[in-house]
C-alpha cells in the first residue's frame, strides 16, 4: 500500500501498454554486488504489539478493527482482492508458512507436522505431513483433495477459473496422496525455490473444486473455514464483517469471543476513535499526533486547556471577556456572552474527544513496504539510462527519508535493496551499483547524454553574416556547412521580406517585432525596449539574438529545449507525505537545472489512470516487501515483452525499464533450491536494477496503529502475521457494544 501504493495480492497479471524503452542497459562495473557476509541483518525497527502471555489476556469480549472498506471478495486469488481480504482470511483459513518478525516464512504447527523437499533429482518433490487434528469447520479433515483442487484452479491451464496469479502452481506436475490423506506429495516439473509460498491461504475443495464456486462462491461468504475464527456475517450496508470463535478449532482457543471488521475511511479514523466505533485503526501522522496530544491534555480545575479551543486565551484576555460580558454596554455584553458560550461548547466537545483519545496508544513500527521514485523509461529523456542515473544521483535519499520518518521517531535509513528490507535474510545493500549522491557526476552523466547547462537556450540559425570575423569563419567552413548556412540565410531573408515576426518564445530577434508588441496607438515597441535596462534607440545590430533570461541560462537542456519532467502526485489529504517528498525532490532537481512540471490528480485515479497506464515521467508509489522475491519481484522488474497486437506487456513493471540479464537472474534464482545461492543471484539482480535506475527506493513506510491501551498482542506487526487467537484485552471490556466508551 494509507499511502497510495500497490497492495500485495492485486492482479499480478495486470496488462498495460508500453513501448520498450531499453534493451541492454549500460551499467557500471558491479564490484561488490554479492554478499560480503551471510550473517543476518537486524530489523530496522521491531514490531510494537504490546505482547502479553495468554494467561494475562481475558477470555471473551469483542474487538472492532477498522478496514478501508468491506472487501469485494474473500477469494485472495482474485484480481480485486485487497488488504482487507488478506486481514480477514488470515483469521479464517490455513496459512502454512506465516512470516515471523524477520520476514521469514516459518512452518505453522497448527496445520503442519512437517514439510520439506525429499527429492531433488530427477525432479523436486515436497512432502507435506498435515496436523492430524486439522479439520474444516464442517468436520472434514484438511487433506490431499484440498491441495489438488487448489492446484488445478491456480495452475493456469483452465481459463474458466478467474485467477489473478498462478506463480508457482504452474510448475507443479502432479499432487499425490501419501500413505493417507494427511500426507501430500507434490512433484514439480521444474525446480521451485519458493515452494513455501504455495497453498497459503488454503481454501477448501468446495471453493476451488469448480470454476463456478471459485469465481463466485467465495466472494461474499466462506461456509467452510479452518482458522481460530469462523465467518458469521458480511453486511456491506452496515460496512461490517463479523467473525466468531470457531468451535472446531483445535489450537489455542481464541481469546476474543468475536472480531468485527468495520469499514472506516482513513479520513474518518479520528472521529471513529473518539466516537468509540473502533478499537484498532491504522492511522496517518496527523491522527497519531492527535492521540499524542490527548495524552498531554489538561482541562478543568479553572486552568486553561493545554491545547485546542481556549488554549490561546491569556488570563488578561479572559478577564477582559468577562468584563465585557457583564458590563453596562448591552450590545457588547451580548456579543461577548455569545462568544464565551461558543468557546465553552468548543472546549467541552474537544475535551470529550481528548478524553476518548486518552484511552488509545499509538503503536508504531516500519511497514514491510518501501516508497520509491519511479522513472518512466518508456519514451523521452528518461528512456536514456544516463538521464535516469543522473536523476537518481541528484537525490539526497537520506534527507527524503528523514522528512517522513524522523518526526515520527522512527529510524530513517534509506532502503538498500529492491528485493528485501533490513532484517530479512536476503537483505544486502546494493545501492553502490548506482552510486551515492553526487551532483557533479549527475551533470556529467547528463552532458554525456547531450543535456548541458545552458542547453535550454535556443541558438538561432537566421542571423545575417556581415562582420569580418564571420567572413573569416566562413572561409574555414566546409562546402557543406556553407551551403547549409546559405540556405538558412535565404529563408531568413524571405521571412524578413514577408514581414513575419511570429517566432517561438525566447527565440525572437532583437530589432524585429514580436506579436503583440505594437501599442494600440501605433507606436512601435521593440523587444529591446522590453529588456531590463533597455531604452528607445538602444538597438543591437539587426540579426543579433536576444540575450536569454538568467533562468534559461541555468537550465539543463539540449538544442534549445529544457529538460522538463512531468511529476505526477496524488492530491488527497492522506497523500500529504508523498507531496512533501515530491516537493523536496523538485527542489533537488532544480538545484542542478532540471525543470519539473507537477501534476496533482485524484487518489482514486492516481494509480490506475497514470502509473499503470504510463502517463507520467516521475511518480511516487510503494511496493510491499515479500519473503519470496524470486517469484514476486520478477513481474515488477521484468523486461516488457511484445504482445501479438504490437503493444508491450509490462506486467507490474510500470517504469518500463528492464533487461534480459535481470530476467535471467530472476529465472535462475527461482529455480535454485540452495537458499544461499538463490539469494546471491537475487542480489546480483538487485544491483542491476539499481544501475538501471528505473526505481529508486527512498524510505520504508511508517506503520502507525491506534490501539485501545487495554489490548494486547496487536498493533504495528511489522513483517509478522498476526496471531489472531492471542489477541485480546488485558482488562475485561465493559459490558455493551464493541468499542463502546461513551455508553
Amino acid at each position: 500500500m494509507a499511502h497510495v501504493g500497490v497492495p500485495r495480492g492485486t492482479a499480478r497479471k495486470r496488462r498495460s501498454v508500453a513501448l520498450l524503452a531499453t534493451g541492454v542497459l549500460t551499467i557500471p562495473v558491479l564490484a561488490g554486488c554479492t554478499s560480503d557476509s551471510e550473517g543476518p541483518t537486524s530489523v530496522a525497527f521491531p514490531q510494537d504489539i504490546a505482547p502479553a502471555s495468554r494467561d494475562r489476556v481475558t477470555d471473551g469480549s469483542t474487538l472492532t478493527w477498522a478496514i478501508d472498506a468491506v472487501p469485494a471478495t474473500l477469494n485472495a486469488f482474485q484480481a480485486d482482492a485487497d488488504s482487507a481480504t488478506t486481514r480477514i482470511t488470515g483469521a479464517l483459513l490455513p496459512s502454512l508458512f506465516p512470516l515471523d518478525a524477520q520476514g521469514e516464512p516459518k512452518l505453522n504447527p497448527d496445520y503442519l507436522e512437517s514439510a520439506k523437499v525429499i527429492e531433488q533429482e530427477p525432479k523436486q518433490v515436497v512432502l507435506y505431513k498435515l496436523n492430524q487434528q486439522a479439520v474444516w469447520s464442517d468436520g472434514r479433515e484438511i487433506g490431499a483433495p484440498d491441495f489438488v483442487a487448489q492446484w488445478r484452479a491456480l495452475s493456469g491451464k483452465d481459463s474458466a477459473f478467474w485467477t489473478a496469479r498462478n506463480a508457482g502452481y504452474e510448475r507443479i506436475e502432479k499432487i499425490e496422496r501419501g500413505k493417507d490423506d494427511l500426507q501430500v506429495r507434490v512433484t514439480f516439473s521444474k525446480p521451485y525455490a519458493d515452494w513455501r509460498s504455495l497453498f497459503s491461504p488454503l481454501y477448501p475443495k468446495e471453493v476451488t473444486g469448480s470454476p463456478g464456486t471459485f469465481n463466485d462462491g467465495a466472494r461474499t461468504t466462506l461456509k467452510n473455514t479452518a482458522g481460530p475464527f469462523r465467518l458469521r456475517s458480511v453486511n456491506k450496508g452496515k460496512g461490517t464483517v463479523v467473525l466468531d470463535r470457531n468451535p472446531r478449532w483445535w489450537g489455542n482457543e481464541a481469546k476474543l469471543e468475536s472480531l468485527v471488521f468495520r469499514a472506516v475511511e482513513p479520513k474518518d479514523r479520528t472521529e471513529a476513535l473518539t466516537g468509540g466505533a473502533v478499537d484498532v485503526a491504522d492511522i496517518d501522522a496527523a491522527t497519531a499526533n492527535d492521540v499524542a496530544l490527548a495524552a498531554r491534555y489538561r482541562g478543568g480545575n479553572g486552568g486553561p486547556p493545554a491545547h485546542g479551543p481556549g488554549a490561546d486565551i491569556t488570563p488578561a484576555a479572559a478577564l477582559r471577556s468577562w468584563a465585557l460580558a457583564h458590563g453596562s454596554d448591552e450590545e457588547a455584553a451580548e456579543t461577548a456572552q455569545a462568544a464565551r458560550e461558543k468557546n465553552r461548547e468548543a472546549v467541552a466537545v474537544y475535551a470529550a474527544e481528548q478524553k476518548s483519545l486518552k484511552g488509545f496508544a499509538v503503536r508504531k513500527s516500519l511497514e514491510p513496504a518501501y516508497t520509491q521514485l519511479a522513472l518512466n523509461g518508456e519514451t523521452g529523456p528518461l528512456s536514456d539510462d544516463r538521464v535516469r542515473r543522473a536523476i537518481a544521483r541528484t537525490l539526497d535519499r537520506q534527507e527524503l527519508a528523514d522528512a517522513v520518518l524522523k518526526p515520527l521517531g522512527l529510524p530513517a535509513k534509506p532502503p538498500g535493496s529492491h528485493l528485501a528490507l533490513a532484517g530479512q535474510p536476503g537483505y544486502k545493500d546494493g545501492s553502490g551499483a548506482l552510486g551515492d549522491r553526487d551532483t557533479k557526476e549527475a551533470q556529467a552523466l547528463l552532458a554525456d547524454a547531450g543535456w548541458t547547462v545552458g542547453g535550454a537556450v535556443r541558438k538561432t540559425e537566421d542571423t545575417k553574416a556581415g562582420s569580418e570575423a564571420e567572413k573569416k569563419a566562413d572561409e574555414k567552413k566546409t562546402a557543406e556547412e556553407k551551403k547549409a548556412e546559405e540556405k538558412g540565410a535565404d529563408k531568413a531573408e524571405k521571412a524578413d521580406k514577408d514581414d513575419k515576426a511570429s517566432r517561438e518564445e525566447g527565440t525572437y530577434i532583437v530589432g524585429d517585432d514580436k506579436p503583440g508588441d505594437r501599442s494600440a496607438g501605433g507606436t512601435d515597441v521593440t523587444a529591446q525596449d522590453k529588456q531590463p535596462g533597455g531604452q528607445a534607440g538602444a538597438y543591437a545590430p539587426a540579426g543579433t539574438a536576444a540575450p536569454a533570461p538568467a533562468s534559461v541560462k541555468d537550465r539543463i537542456g539540449k538544442a534549445g529545449k529544457p529538460l522538463t519532467l512531468r511529476f505526477v502526485l496524488p492530491s488527497g489529504p492522506g497523500s500529504q507525505p508523498l507531496r512533501t517528498v515530491g516537493e523536496k525532490i523538485v527542489a533537488m532537481l532544480d538545484s542542478i537545472g532540471i525543470s519539473t512540471q507537477i501534476t496533482k490528480v485524484d487518489d482514486d485515479s492516481y494509480f490506475k489512470d497514470h502509473i499503470a497506464s504510463g502517463d507520467y515521467d516521475m511518480a511516487l508509489y510503494s511496493w510491499p516487501a515479500t519473503a519470496y522475491p524470486a517469484t514476486d519481484g520478477r513481474p515488477i522488474f521484468a523486461k516488457p515483452e511484445p504482445a501479438t497486437d504490437g503493444s508491450l506487456l509490462v506486467e507490474q513493471n510500470y517504469t518500463r525499464v528492464g533487461s534480459d540479464h535481470i530476467d535471467q537472474l530472476f529465472d535462475q534464482a527461482v529455480s535454485e533450491l540452495d537458499a544461499n545461492a538463490s539469494r546471491d543471484l537475487l542480489r546480483q539482480a538487485d544491483a542491476r536494477i539499481w544501475a538501471a535506475a528505473g526505481s529508486i527506493p527512498l524510505y520504508q513506510r511508517p506503520q502507525l496503529v491506534a490501539v485501545d491501551k487495554k489490548l494486547a498482542n496487536i498493533g504495528a506487526f511489522g513483517f509478522a502475521a498476526p496471531r489472531y487467537e492471542d489477541i485480546g484485552f488485558t482488562a475485561r471490556q465493559a459490558a455493551g457494544s464493541p468499542a463502546n466508551r461513551k455508553k
